[in-house]
């Protein structure tokens, strides 16, 4: 089953981390936000990737051409680059990755519309190039599965951007400075698709797909939202970035399900949501 990834947009509300790469090249732990979403994904046997590129789609068609040789060790001359010898092993992800150019001003409905041709499967995963969590996306794909509706979304539970309030009354019963989870649900961004979705789609690039689409195939009875209570982040601001890059630099990254054992991700999870 194949994952596409919605990479085209400008991240103008992060312009002040960097204003120079795509927000999907946003690095954590000194690697793009979009490389640890990817690695998720394989984590649970999701190796076939599909890119919808936008804003400053050469930056990451780049980061992918030279993957094999950032950090190998090898030798060239100068006058031939295309001779050059590997002399040490680098990165050797076992990964399928197309790289798909949906527009430079295409919102995200068209984007997803666009990359039709590219998937060749009847279901498929769709998901943001800057939000990490801990998904257990095999279960995620066996929920779809068995409701046999177009689409599922997967429901998480934000994180608090303000000090959180419960009363009794006009009573200040708790406070809790900036809770990271808040109540209530919104969509997390990791959906499963049928092939039918397409042809909810236009090829329009004003059309976003959390607006229309997504509203209508709930009105359908078509859409299906799949629960999750663990780690979910988006980097939407300097604080995010901030907040994740510390995480991982700390050890206590719970997106990182590759490597570590589930119990080791649970207590990083745990400790993620307490205060530093």
């Amino acid at each position: 089953m194949q994952v596409a990834i919605l990479c085209g947009g400008q991240g103008t509300r992060i312009r002040d981390v960097a204003d120079d790469i795509p927000k999907p090249m946003i690095p954590v732990g000194g690697r793009p936000i979009l490389w640890h979403i990817m690695k998720g994904f394989a984590e649970h046997g999701f190796t076939d990737f599909v890119l919808c590129l936008g804003y400053k789609s050469w930056i990451i068609k780049r980061y992918f051409l030279d993957y094999h040789l950032a950090g190998a060790d090898f030798s060239l001359r100068l006058g031939c680059p295309a001779e050059a010898t590997i002399r040490g092993a680098g990165d050797a992800e076992d990964w399928h990755v197309t790289l798909a150019e949906t527009g430079l001003d295409a919102m995200t409905g068209c984007r997803v519309k666009r990359v039709a041709k590219y998937v060749t499967g009847d279901t498929f995963l769709l998901t943001y190039g800057d939000g990490v969590a801990d998904v257990d996306v095999r279960r995620l794909v066996e929920f779809h599965k068995a409701h046999g509706k177009v689409g599922t979304v997967t429901a998480v539970r934000p994180p608090g951007r303000f000090g959180e309030l419960e009363l009794e009354g006009r009573r200040v019963a708790e406070f809790s400075e900036k809770p990271l989870l808040a109540r209530g649900r919104i969509s997390g961004g990791f959906f499963v698709f049928r092939r039918a979705i397409f042809e909810r789609l236009a090829d329009d690039p004003a059309l976003v797909f959390e607006n229309e689409p997504l509203m209508r195939l709930a009105r359908d009875g078509e859409l299906m939202a799949y629960p999750h209570d663990g780690f979910w982040h988006p980097m939407d601001s300097s604080r995010d970035y901030k907040f994740l890059n510390d995480l991982w630099a700390a050890g206590r990254a719970p997106w990182k399900t590759w490597d570590t054992s589930p119990t080791r991700r649970a207590t990083a999870w745990r400790r993620a949501r307490s205060p530093a």
